[in-house]
């Protein structure tokens, strides 16, 4: 469910916010470039991040004027850093916070800095992840783009924007998952418009707070990826470096994204520097077999039947399917209108689990197809994501009729079981980076 999204006044827009989680530090996340706070909750990653940092504190989420929800504002009327303070501190007068911590992320942490130094009874504590300093190469500074590249670059985007051509430095690691690229295509087009990106960037290559630095009195933790392609660690050493007793965290990884890749490590870093402890084992993540049914033929199928008796065979399927689920003591999560989505905790589980569903539902006078995989899962509330889920979806769409199909990994764990397989080669998984080699699961 997504938080509830509350508006408040500054100045003469208005700047949307949310609440999530009720822990004993207030946390407010300034976020980068442009933002969204509805569609990053369709991410499961980005909210598994967001849910993970709200375990431990009472997170606030925001939008900057002129992105996201909150008000538009004229191409040629960007935000100044002084302007975007006011609307950090319109959000934390709304939800009664005097004090909380600030966490600035790539764009967003030039204006963390300065509003720390500005407003340190505010502040309690500043994290800044994937920080610049300066947004334009100088011989001081030699990281980031020249004018000219800077200009090269506000050139593609009218071309570029919003669509799944563009970006892969921000996210290495997703480069061949085409299901978030479309996400994330799709949250860059509700973040804001082209030509704002243009008049965003134009003001963004002109911050310099490098003389800000040394005036910061807050406790300081600086985090960066060491193989950040959209912004060099070098610049976040040099931020380290230049705030009086900032700790400097360098992350293996080179997504700039800090959702994605090795998430675990950001959080755990910033709640040991907020509460002194590190997180415990995450209990919504945990290993599981994955089974994906689909109904052979059912567009046809529907359409011969009619909507009536279509529907009435679909509860048939799905009532077997659950009884078959139960039976291998699996977790029915959902149906998916011509199919269903089950999780067990043993692949053997799963494969008999499958086998005995194909062979239930063939007197309804239909043929299923199955899919399992085993790896890591999310917990979440009544579903479940994760690679592991998408790569389970992809398995099925290869098996044939009344044929389940397994993921190597599934049998290399069921090794000595008594279960025989049938060698289907390597195959392309659609929207991941790697093959994956197939088995089908004999009679």
């Amino acid at each position: 469910m997504l938080p509830e999204t509350r508006y408040t006044k500054s100045g003469d827009l208005h700047i949307a916010y949310q609440v999530v989680g009720d822990g004993g530090l207030d946390l407010v996340i300034v976020p980068g470039f442009v933002s969204h706070l509805d569609a990053a909750w369709e991410e499961p990653s980005f909210a598994h991040f967001y849910n993970q940092l709200s375990s431990f504190s009472r997170l606030i989420l925001f939008d900057k004027r002129g992105t996201g929800l909150s008000d538009r504002v004229p191409d040629t009327a960007f935000p100044t850093l002084e302007q975007r303070m006011d609307d950090v501190r319109a959000v934390m007068d709304a939800v009664g916070s005097s004090r909380a911590a600030l966490m600035g992320i790539s764009e967003g942490a030039p204006m963390s800095m300065l509003f720390a130094a500005t407003y340190p009874d505010r502040v309690s504590a500043l994290i800044l992840y994937g920080a610049i300093s300066k947004g334009v190469w100088a011989e001081d500074y030699p990281w980031g783009s020249t004018y000219e590249e800077w200009e090269e670059y506000f050139e593609a985007i009218p071309q570029t924007w919003g669509t799944t051509e563009a970006g892969d430095e921000w996210a290495p690691s997703q480069a061949n998952n085409e299901r978030f690229k479309q996400w994330r295509a799709r949250y860059l087009r509700l973040g804001a418009s082209p030509g704002a990106v243009i008049a965003l960037w134009r003001m963004n290559r002109e911050i310099d707070v490098r003389h800000v630095l040394s005036t910061i009195r807050i406790p300081t933790l600086v985090l960066h990826r060491a193989g950040d392609q959209a912004v060099e660690v070098e610049q976040g050493r040099y931020t380290a470096e230049h705030i009086p007793n900032a700790k400097f965290v360098e992350l293996p990884g080179d997504d700039h994204l800090w959702f994605v890749g090795d998430s675990e490590a950001i959080v755990s870093e910033v709640e040991l520097f907020l509460t002194g402890t590190h997180r415990a084992p995450d209990p919504g993540r945990v290993l599981a077999t994955v089974l994906f049914t689909d109904i052979v033929g059912s567009t046809e199928r529907a359409v011969e039947l009619g909507d009536y008796q279509w529907r009435q065979l679909l509860s048939k399927h799905n009532d077997l399917m659950r009884t078959e689920i139960d039976r291998a003591k699996g977790r029915f999560i959902k149906s998916m209108g011509d199919g269903v989505l089950a999780t067990f905790d043993g692949p053997g589980r799963g494969i008999a689990c499958a086998c005995a569903a194909r062979d239930s539902v063939k007197p309804l006078g239909i043929e299923i197809r199955a899919g399992l995989h085993t790896g890591e899962i999310e917990l979440i509330q009544d579903d479940v994501g994760g690679i592991a889920i998408h790569t389970a979806a992809r398995v099925c769409e290869l098996a044939r009729p009344s044929e389940v199909v397994v993921s190597s990994t599934v049998k290399d764990l069921v090794a000595g079981s008594g279960f025989q397989f049938f060698d289907r080669g390597a195959h392309a998984l659609k929207g991941l980076a790697e093959e994956a080699r197939l088995f089908s699961v004999l009679p």
